[in-house]
């Protein structure tokens, strides 16, 4: 499914501001507790080559989640993600906005996690629903903060193409609340 490019950027708008509002209000909602199982996440991330376009090599970027906790070991992630490979605007660039479920397991302050979410992705010309499936772990270096390692198999089956790298590395700051 393919939306054009005008309304494709308005939707990837639109799902950002409402998984942030959603989060939002389920954070506020919960009580303040001691320990807090919610983080979020902002850091460097590299795609493999030619996952949204022939011929592109792989992009670095940024990507930043937010991930709520709401029943032992389950919470919900938002991730969102914008990637290029230089500065003209003649290069490729590709955003993401993508939620679903995480599992987490806790132990001596690392958390181990696995996750599988499914959105959008935007380029200049099309937009098409995506997903991710991974983990990594977060270690742990002070008492709100942890740095992430993370690989995910990430894909937009209507837009990459056959030799795609479906990689994604990320790797950046936690801060817990």
């Amino acid at each position: 499914m393919r939306i054009p490019g005008y309304f494709g950027s308005r939707f990837i708008a639109c799902a950002g501001w409402a998984l942030l509002v959603c989060a939002i209000s389920i954070a506020g909602a919960r009580e303040a507790k001691a320990q807090s199982n919610n983080d979020a996440f902002f850091g460097y991330s590299r795609l493999g080559s030619n996952l949204f376009r022939s011929g592109t090599p792989g992009l670095n970027g940024w990507e930043g989640d937010l991930h709520i906790h709401v029943k032992p070991f389950v919470g919900v992630e938002g991730d969102l993600a914008h990637y290029g490979v230089g500065a003209s605007r003649s290069t490729a660039r590709s955003t993401t906005v993508l939620f679903g479920p995480r599992v987490t397991l806790k132990a001596a302050g690392f958390h181990l996690f696995a996750h599988a979410m499914i959105g959008g992705e935007h380029t200049s010309s099309s937009t098409t629903y995506a997903y991710a499936l991974g983990g990594g772990v977060d270690v742990p270096i002070r008492l709100m903060f942890a740095w992430r390692v993370q690989a995910d198999r990430i894909s937009a089956p209507t837009a990459s193409p056959s030799n795609a790298t479906h990689a994604r590395f990320t790797t950046g700051l936690v801060f817990r609340f």
